[in-house]
């Protein structure tokens, strides 16, 4: 049809017939037109003067717009594989990490730096010691992120109509973000527990179910969640840090807020840097909660580090304010992929599903 392939002004001109213009065109926009203007004067819908804009029928869904009733089974799905796949992909750094942060080690496991750390690991432990505890992350990790981004998006859309209707709110996306993280932890926090402690230079736990069963016998249930406080201490301002700078960053590389691997890799990467630096003192705090380091233990005469402030005055005692930036490096460094990863595997993934959804409807 030519009509589309006009120009505003030819449309702006009336419905006379114009240069190039045949009567039935001509006849075609005349009725248009008073339709238009006629719901116009009426008070009806905002731009019903528009033509009709024809949809190419090769274009894609639009990205933001998840079909009617499969939002939250597309979210949690395509949160299920982000979660997993970052845990999997970074893990060996992620038990760098968690020896780094460790406030009086083995002379054996004294590292300067994450790569020294991973190949003297590798080196004197073996190839897959690294790896301990990965199967349990991945179980964990599945469940947490699926409902960490399902309550993120519901609550994000739900805030942002009511703080900002019709746009982004920063406010709604720290909130949403901080919100999703009880949900996330709860489901994850077990995991990290048996996870820290198979990570430990010298651990003496080589199986999940070893582990487990160790932890239960000697420490009761209560000990898979005796850094749950502490995480959630940590977590809430992380999360709220990351949502907010990959919203930021989002509305500048992209706005339209298009499926663009490249704005979701770069923001994704930003924010979990920023996020990361600013709570490595709660980190190290949540570490020494769900490893009970046995040096550490010495400096504190009730047997267990049992809260978040007793913590704080541990690594204190036994490191001075240096120690609350141990493992900043590797925390740093693993962060910057691992969200990276999350972001743009979550969003690729969103988009598929979305526009396989949104063929299969159309096909009905």
């Amino acid at each position: 049809m030519e009509l589309e392939g006009r120009s505003a002004g030819g449309v702006a001109g009336g419905p006379a017939a114009g240069p190039g213009r045949s009567p039935g065109e001509s006849a075609l926009l005349d009725g248009w037109l008073q339709r238009g203007v006629g719901r116009g004067a009426g008070g009806g819908e905002a731009g019903a003067c528009r033509p009709p804009v024809r949809q190419d029928s090769d274009s894609g869904p639009d990205y933001e717009a998840l079909p009617a009733g499969a939002t939250v089974t597309t979210h949690m799905v395509a949160g299920a594989v982000a979660g997993i796949l970052e845990h999997c992909v970074m893990y060996p750094i992620d038990c760098v990490k968690t020896r780094m942060q460790s406030l009086q080690p083995d002379p054996a496991a004294r590292y300067r730096n994450v790569l020294e750390a991973l190949w003297r690991i590798i080196r004197t432990e073996g190839l897959w010691r690294p790896m301990r505890g990965l199967n349990v992350t991945a179980t964990g990790a599945g469940p947490a992120h699926a409902l960490y981004f399902a309550c993120y998006e519901k609550l994000k859309k739900t805030l942002s109509d009511v703080i900002h209707p019709g746009g982004n709110s920063h406010i709604a996306n720290g909130a949403a973000g901080c919100v999703a993280t009880l949900l996330h932890d709860a489901a994850m926090n077990p995991a990290e527990v048996i996870k820290q402690r198979m990570q430990m230079y010298n651990s003496p736990y080589h199986r999940v179910t070893d582990c487990v069963r160790a932890v239960w016998q000697n420490e009761g249930a209560g000990a898979f969640y005796r850094s749950y406080t502490t995480q959630l201490t940590m977590n809430v301002p992380f999360q709220a840090i990351h949502f907010m700078t990959y919203e930021f960053l989002q509305e500048h590389f992209n706005p339209q807020r298009r499926y663009n691997p490249s704005s979701h890799v770069l923001s994704g990467a930003c924010a979990g840097a920023v996020a990361a630096a600013a709570t490595t003192p709660l980190d190290v705090c949540k570490t020494l909660l769900n490893t009970q380091e046995s040096l550490a233990l010495n400096s504190n005469i009730t047997g267990h580090i049992t809260g978040m402030a007793t913590a704080f005055r541990t690594v204190y005692q036994v490191g001075g304010v240096t120690a609350y930036f141990r493992g900043v490096q590797a925390r740093v460094i693993y962060q910057i992929p691992s969200t990276a990863i999350a972001w743009s595997v979550y969003e690729f993934f969103k988009y598929v599903i979305t526009k396989r959804q949104e063929e299969w409807r159309a096909g009905k």
